[in-house]
C-alpha cells in the first residue's frame, strides 16, 4: 500500500478538484473490469452532528451502492463509517445526479458475496484479500440502500458543503 501521506494528499486533492471545478470532475460511475465508481457521501458527525463529506469509490449491486469501510487500508476506521453508524440515513452524490440512501453493513454470505465482486473492480488492489490481512479487524463492507421518501428527495439539493470527515 502506498505511504499514508502520499493516501491522505490525495483525498484532499480529490475533493478540492470536485469542489473548485463546480462538481463538474471527481465523480464518476463504475464500469466492471475497468474501474470503480467515485461518489460523494454526506455524513453528519456523529458527536458534532455537523456535516461532513468523503469521497469514496463503489461499485453498483443491483440498486445498491457498495463500497469499503476503510481508511486507505489503515488499522483504524473512517470517520465517515463512525458516522453512519450513527446516522445511517444520508445522501450521496453520484455523476448522474444526488440520492437518498440509508447505510448498513453488509454480513455473512451477502458480505462474501460482495467482497468477491470488489475484483471486478481494479484499484482495490490486485489481491484485496492479502490487503485486508494488513487490518487488525475485518474491513466492513458497506451497502447504500435507495430511500423514495419526497422529503428526502427536496432536501438533496439544500445539504450544506460541510467539512471533509
Amino acid at each position: 500500500t502506498p505511504p499514508r501521506l502520499f493516501v491522505r494528499s490525495a483525498w484532499v486533492l480529490h475533493r478540492a478538484l470536485y469542489r473548485f471545478s463546480g462538481r463538474r470532475i471527481g465523480l464518476s460511475r463504475p464500469e466492471t473490469g475497468a474501474r470503480f465508481g467515485m461518489m460523494r457521501l454526506n455524513t453528519l458527525g456523529r458527536r458534532s452532528g455537523q456535516p461532513r463529506v468523503a469521497i469514496v469509490g463503489y461499485f453498483e449491486d443491483g440498486s445498491n451502492l457498495v463500497t469499503l469501510a476503510m481508511n486507505g487500508w489503515g488499522r483504524s476506521e473512517p470517520a465517515w463509517w463512525l458516522n453512519l453508524q450513527a446516522h445511517p440515513d444520508t445522501t450521496v452524490g453520484l455523476a448522474d445526479g444526488p440520492r437518498a440512501v440509508r447505510a448498513r453493513e453488509a454480513t455473512g454470505a451477502e458480505r462474501d458475496r460482495l467482497w468477491a465482486r470488489f475484483a471486478d473492480f481494479p484499484g482495490w488492489g490486485d489481491d484485496i484479500d492479502a490487503l485486508a490481512t494488513r487490518r487488525s479487524t475485518e474491513t466492513a463492507v458497506i451497502v447504500f440502500e435507495p430511500r423514495v421518501a419526497v422529503s428526502d428527495v427536496d432536501q438533496l439539493s439544500t445539504k450544506p458543503e460541510g467539512r471533509p470527515s
